[in-house]
């Protein structure tokens, strides 16, 4: 198995070739990685053990697998109770599946506005499990790195506190509440993100923001530029400040403003690809020498095919997306509860087979 080192994924993200093709995922849910640990991720912020012990466990799985670095996500301290659950029946099963109420949102008035609970100034506005981050700081080996970000993106958070529907409507009705909350889900994005690129052990800043469905984005693409793109950019200049790349894992097809995404969020890396929108070979031969592509394995082929397959697949991806560097071997998406275990570990086999770039061209 390959030994880590940030700077090979460090490389891609400079649209350079490394010594092998590195490996990238937004995360892997916990059911899959105790699956192929074999052992449960227990963790209780008020017992300090079980935070250790967490901490050490997500090393341990992402050090195994061959990646270079270790994910974090920040949940912001944005409550919610418009919330749905129901049984969750993936291969991994968690019990229960939470989502969004699409109809119901916490704030879909000035008003409700005004009254939420928001983070005041000062240390409430800085992210939920800090004594986890603090912990993974200390539990990460010098040849990897954290790759940390706030919890969901400038879109997907305002989204989510107001409702699907009643945020389409007030995009149209109540321009001053939308204004209002971009600038406050913004910012606090824009701090957390700050706070997370002060440490040494950061080696990049990621946000999750899906933008899109399979034929577009959710919102007019005058209305991204207004509201979403602004914040964005404030969050990889934050990046940049300190010398960090950032990474955009945005769902949907998005190529009607992939060149805002480019020439003005500027964000370094792109990840996020579907077969049936935009598959990631289209996307590294329209972008690839200007922004760094990661990921693109179908998470759909990855959930129903058979190994076979999703071999024969994954090879014919990496022929096409790694010659010239700029891209890593990854999933479209995340790797689900309900993706397979054996074709997850094939994808990645695959990758240590065939990645190595002083033999890539006689390879593949």
């Amino acid at each position: 198995m390959r030994k880590p080192k940030f700077e090979r994924l460090l490389k891609v993200l400079m649209l350079e070739e490394p010594d092998i093709v590195p490996f990238y995922e937004l995360f892997v849910d916990q059911e899959v990685m105790e699956a192929i640990l074999g052992v449960k991720f227990r963790i209780d912020p008020s017992k300090r053990e079980t935070v250790k012990e967490y901490c050490r466990r997500l090393v341990e799985f992402y050090r195994k697998l061959g990646y270079d670095y270790v994910p974090f996500s920040a949940p912001l301290n944005l409550p919610r109770s418009n919330i749905l659950t129901a049984k969750d029946t993936a291969l991994y099963s968690r019990g229960f599946r939470s989502w969004q109420n699409e109809h119901r949102g916490e704030i879909e008035t000035v008003e409700d506005y005004y009254e939420y609970p928001w983070p005041e100034k000062g240390h409430e506005i800085l992210p939920i499990g800090l004594e986890t981050f603090n912990e993974l700081r200390k539990t990460v080996p010098e040849d990897m790195k954290i790759l940390a970000g706030a919890g969901g993106g400038v879109l997907e958070n305002v989204m989510w506190l107001m409702g699907t529907v009643p945020f389409a409507r007030a995009i149209y009705r109540e321009p001053k509440l939308i204004e209002m909350m971009f600038n406050s889900v913004g910012s606090m994005i824009e701090r957390v993100d700050s706070y997370l690129a002060e440490f040494d052990e950061v080696g990049g800043i990621v946000m999750g923001d899906d933008m899109g469905y399979k034929r577009g984005t959710f919102i007019k693409v005058e209305h991204m530029r207004k509201y979403v793109f602004p914040w964005q950019k404030k969050c990889v200049e934050v990046a940049h400040r300190k010398g960090l790349p950032f990474i955009l894992h945005a769902c949907g097809n998005l190529e009607c403003v992939m060149e805002d995404l480019i020439n003005y969020v500027k964000t370094d890396a792109k990840h996020s690809y579907e077969d049936e929108s935009m598959p990631v070979v289209e996307a590294k031969r329209k972008y690839g020498d200007r922004i760094a592509i990661l990921g693109g394995i179908d998470v759909d082929k990855l959930t129903r095919f058979e190994v076979e397959d999703v071999e024969k697949y994954t090879l014919e991806t990496l022929k096409k997306c790694a010659p010239g560097g700029g891209y890593a071997l990854g999933s479209g998406n995340t790797i689900a509860n309900y993706v397979k275990v054996e074709n997850y570990l094939a994808m990645l086999r695959i990758g240590e087979k065939y990645g190595v770039y002083t033999q890539i061209t006689s390879q593949l």
